[in-house]
């Protein structure tokens, strides 16, 4: 990987697997960087993690990999320093975008592994039409409960994954064009939301694309039915309190509604499913470990409308 030059593509990798944890490790994340350093034919390329201090095992792979940028964040106003916390993942992007010099933005976490094609084919965004490429997101650890944890999050980006204009993509694997991201900078300087960045980048007339061969695979490995049960706890308590601040008062008439989500989203996940053609088998053998999870992430969703907190 060319880092003698100005890189057209510059890669945060955001440690999102910390959620249950009050220290992260790097078990996933070298396994990731491992993926980025032997990319076939990739543009100049800088990789970028930003990490908080709770976070064991950086110093090794400084030495592993010198060519990538660690850059520790020392404030982070959501960082909780204990388990039960996802919002500062959205403020670690921020800290990677600000150190970024590429003409090209891509988004992973640590427990993705890109395709070996990851790279180039990210950077090609810069003669397309669109601002904005969302990748396919594929499971990589064959068990019921990393199968039922994949499809809760990412049942819509399983290919065949249609290709073309989309309203949408998962800042778990996609590309920006840093001339898009900077028209909107006020928005992410601080913390980056996928929603309210691709959002107002639409409404500014820039236009968002899937593409099924840019393709990243969920890499789970270790992990347990009780930390994934905690883990939809956090992220809908997160999602909900987040939403308070536009609801209102009308959060609480929300919350009364929230025991009628496993079953909706357990629905769209299926449909989604499905519409792939693919999977099928897989989902119907975790479908009862999906509903437990999808059940924790409405429990978390009720209370984060009657708090209006994260934790």
């Amino acid at each position: 990987m060319d880092t003698s030059k100005k890189p057209e593509l510059s890669v945060i990798v955001v440690i999102s697997s910390d959620t249950t944890k009050s220290r992260a490790d790097t078990v996933l994340l070298e396994v990731c960087l491992k993926a980025l350093s032997d990319q076939a034919g990739p543009p100049a390329t800088e990789i970028i993690v930003p990490y908080h201090a709770a976070v064991d095992g950086i110093e090794g792979l400084r030495k592993a990999f010198p060519d990538v940028v660690f850059v520790q964040a020392f404030e982070l106003s959501s960082f909780t320093g204990k388990g039960g916390s996802r919002e500062h993942h959205d403020e670690l992007r921020s800290v990677g975008l600000a150190v970024a010099r590429g003409d090209v933005i891509g988004l992973l976490e640590d427990q993705a592994i890109p395709d070996e094609h990851w790279c180039a084919r990210a950077v090609e965004i810069q003669n397309s039409e669109f601002s904005v490429v969302g990748g396919a997101v594929e499971n990589g650890v064959d068990s019921i409960l990393n199968w039922a944890v994949y499809f809760c999050d990412f049942s819509r980006y399983q290919n065949p994954l249609p290709c073309g204009e989309s309203g949408f993509a998962s800042d778990s694997n996609s590309a920006y064009k840093m001339s898009a991201l900077q028209s909107v900078r006020h928005l992410w300087a601080d913390s980056f939301h996928e929603t309210l960045v691709n959002s107002a980048l639409m409404e500014r007339g820039e236009r968002i694309a899937l593409r099924p061969d840019l393709v990243a695979y969920q890499n789970r490995r270790g992990l347990s039915l009780g930390s994934a049960v905690r883990e939809r706890l956090v992220w809908g308590r997160s999602y909900a309190a987040t939403r308070c601040l536009l609801l209102g008062s009308k959060r609480f008439a929300y919350a009364l509604l929230t025991p009628i989500l496993p079953m909706l989203m357990a629905f769209r996940l299926t449909v989604n499913v499905a519409k792939r053609r693919r999977g099928i088998r897989k989902c119907l053998e975790a479908f009862p470990v999906i509903l437990l999870l999808l059940s924790a992430w409405a429990l978390g969703e009720m209370m984060g409308y009657l708090t209006a907190e994260t934790d």
